[in-house]
């Protein structure tokens, strides 16, 4: 019988960034913690998602372009580079969250993402991600105690849940709102996913529903252990945490096991590197018993899942939708 494949998994929780702290700061610390990483054996760490930077979308800008400084326009940029030479010293691979401005396109118009990047342990781009799901509002809303404009300054992206074969793994990428869609996971999990990235930054107050607050945690959690179980998969989901510019976020960082089980959790809001070896393999556990997709799946019987946006409920006077 042949040896289980293991990958150790390190999850890289940031605390705050703060307005006018450098790149050059923040990467100082996200190589830290790579090095820690190192130290314990991982070979992949993963970040949060716009990792270099403060949450800036809580601000509003008259301009679009009034944000545009924390964005990078190549990657990795001469502000970055350090950390992928790292990864290369170390052999340690890495995931990582940020804002993308893009080149000018065939029309002349630049794209803003919000993306992630994934590494390998020689220092190699794998491939990027870009956020699917853009979560908050588009407009100047002043009578929130914090902006939530994500939808300004990020654009949906249409390159859908990609999966790419690295680290002896079949490995895919989301990003925090993308966590809550199961669709997020099917997607992947159609693909024979075995270990999904997640970066976060959630703010603790939400103001559309203060009553939402205290189950941030729970949600956090909820959603991502179902992804897992349900599809199969290792997920690891790594919170920038804390008080960063006056706004409470969640922190409580994760790797969760195939099981739905998390098998690691931050104690901190701060700066803190948590890590498991997934055996990889156990993902089979799950694919090919109770989510067998092949043998159990009627997609004949989902279609509104693709064909339907918003909800549709049937006519008032059509009696019991169950008949």
């Amino acid at each position: 019988m042949s040896e289980s494949r293991k990958l150790h998994v390190g999850a890289a929780q940031l605390g705050p960034i703060a307005k006018d702290e450098s790149r050059a700061a923040v990467v100082e610390r996200l190589i830290a913690l790579l090095h820690q990483g190192a130290s314990v054996g991982c070979e992949l760490v993963v970040f949060p998602e716009l990792a270099l930077t403060t949450f800036f979308p809580r601000w509003f800008t008259d301009d679009i372009a009034g944000h545009d400084h924390y964005y990078e326009q190549s990657m990795p940029s001469a502000e970055t580079q350090p950390l992928f030479d790292a990864a290369k010293e170390l052999g340690v691979g890495f995931a990582l969250g940020y804002a993308e401005l893009t080149e000018p396109d065939a029309e002349g118009v630049i794209h803003r993402y919000n993306t992630t990047v994934l590494v390998e342990r020689d220092g190699s781009i794998v491939g990027k991600f870009r956020k699917v799901h853009i979560p908050g509002h588009e407009a100047d809303e002043p009578w929130r105690p914090f902006q939530h404009l994500e939808r300004r300054y990020f654009e949906e992206s249409s390159e859908g849940f990609p999966v790419w074969r690295c680290f002896d793994s079949i490995v895919g990428m989301a990003t925090c709102n993308d966590r809550r869609w199961p669709e997020t996971y099917r997607e992947m999990g159609l693909q024979g996913v075995e270990m999904v990235l997640i970066g976060y930054n959630t703010p603790i107050h939400y103001a559309p529903d203060p009553g939402q607050n205290a189950l941030q945690g729970f949600h956090n959690h909820l959603c991502m252990q179902a992804g897992a179980y349900q599809n199969g998969t290792w997920v690891v989901g790594v919170a920038k945490g804390g008080t960063e510019e006056g706004v409470e976020s969640l922190a409580q960082s994760c790797i969760i096991a195939p099981s739905g089980q998390i098998v690691a959790q931050a104690v901190t809001t701060g700066d803190e590197l948590i890590s498991a070896i997934a055996d990889l393999d156990w993902c089979n556990h799950y694919k090919e018993t109770l989510f067998d997709f092949a043998r159990y799946r009627r997609p004949e019987l989902y279609q509104r899942i693709t064909s339907q946006k918003g909800v549709i409920k049937p006519p008032a006077d059509s009696g019991d939708a169950s008949s």
